[in-house]
């Protein structure tokens, strides 16, 4: 029987982040935490178990406050922009039904999708990257990490912004006007989202090289030594794939690795269920694309281990009980996180813990 989210997904964005976390994560319970040295080496930091949550849910200090007592050893807040941005409308929550896998074939049909929420779960999230002031969240990032415990890290993801006739130079600029902002807040460990849209839309950042290569560029001149994950999409190609770990090979420490799969998203009569320019296709995330997950990060692994390179792979797609950890580390990954699964199972880094590390 599925719990209560931490993100309500009947209250509106503003309403979760003023009002937020719920269920479990707000009963104030912390993790008993005597569990000896921390062992596992995440990009430099010690930490007891190389599990977390990713960017998304953890739209505030308090929430990554309620993870960390959870257990959660590495949670990444919430992507933020150089600039204000707003939230798509509500409903930015709904539950898809699939049979299944969510291939990459499903996904070229409409899915169904309400408020029934259950088990095993797979959601659409709808927000739009929305991002507070940079005065605003840099202190409430610098909060956030003093939540950190002992063998626990906050990262903080972050992203350039599109806009109306915009040059591929102003993009770039922006994600590092956004990395640099992100250093102020002396995060010990940065995420730069590329799998948002691209310049006029056509895409994700990931799945153009060329910009991807420029925006990681610029991003590491501003952020000097400091440990970075490319958080991408999923590749089809194993050309492109091949190209991304040269890139992330010659500037960052870890690829993280699904988002979501894209799908328009329908309501039972067939209309458009999220309201709202651009609103017609939506990722979706959750148990149903565990496979596409999987899938990178073994393919990841083998790219990895062929060029005999050392960057990082960061797991990351279905996980929604303990057994999925595992077989995300018989994979390949070094580090596993969970969003829609942490989202309903808010003991699911201490149920990891019981099965052993």
């Amino acid at each position: 029987m599925l719990k209560d989210p931490f993100y309500d997904p009947n209250k509106s964005y503003e309403d979760n982040y003023d009002q937020g976390p719920f269920g479990a994560f707000a009963n104030g319970k912390p993790f008993d935490f005597a569990q000896g040295e921390p062992r596992f080496n995440f990009l430099g930091q010690k930490v007891h178990l190389p599990f977390g949550i990713p960017a998304g849910p953890l739209i505030n200090s308090k929430f990554c406050k309620a993870a960390f007592e959870k257990g959660f050893d590495i949670c990444v807040y919430k992507t933020v922009r150089s600039d204000v941005f707003p939230c798509h409308p509500f409903p930015n929550v709904l539950a898809v039904k699939v049979e299944g896998d969510l291939t990459l074939e499903k996904a070229q049909n409409p899915l169904l999708a309400d408020n029934n929420y259950s088990q095993p779960i797979s959601i659409t999230n709808s927000f739009g990257v929305p991002s507070k002031e940079p005065a605003v969240w840099q202190e409430d990032v610098k909060k956030a990490i003093s939540y950190a415990g002992r063998g626990q890290v906050l990262v903080l993801s972050f992203m350039g912004t599109v806009r109306e006739n915009q040059t591929t130079d102003e993009f770039v600029r922006d994600y590092a006007l956004a990395a640099k902002q992100s250093m102020q807040t002396n995060a010990k460990i940065l995420e730069v989202n590329l799998s948002c849209p691209n310049i006029g839309n056509e895409g994700l950042v990931c799945y153009n090289l060329e910009t991807t290569e420029r925006v990681c560029q610029a991003i590491r001149e501003e952020i000097g030594v400091t440990p970075l994950i490319l958080k991408v999409g999923y590749y089809q190609s194993d050309e492109d794939l091949k190209k991304l770990v040269e890139i992330g090979e010659q500037y960052a420490q870890a690829i993280a690795s699904i988002n979501t799969i894209q799908a328009e998203i329908v309501d039972k009569d067939g209309n458009q269920a999220l309201l709202g320019k651009n609103r017609a296709r939506s990722g979706v995330c959750g148990a149903s694309i565990k496979w596409a997950g999987l899938d990178m990060v073994k393919r990841l692994r083998k790219t990895i281990n062929d060029l005999r390179f050392t960057i990082n792979v960061i797991g990351v797609g279905g996980v929604t009980k303990a057994e999925d950890y595992f077989e995300y580390k018989d994979a390949g990954a070094d580090c596993v996180m969970s969003a829609t699964g942490a989202m309903w199972e808010p003991l699911l880094a201490q149920e990891i813990r019981k099965m052993g590390k």
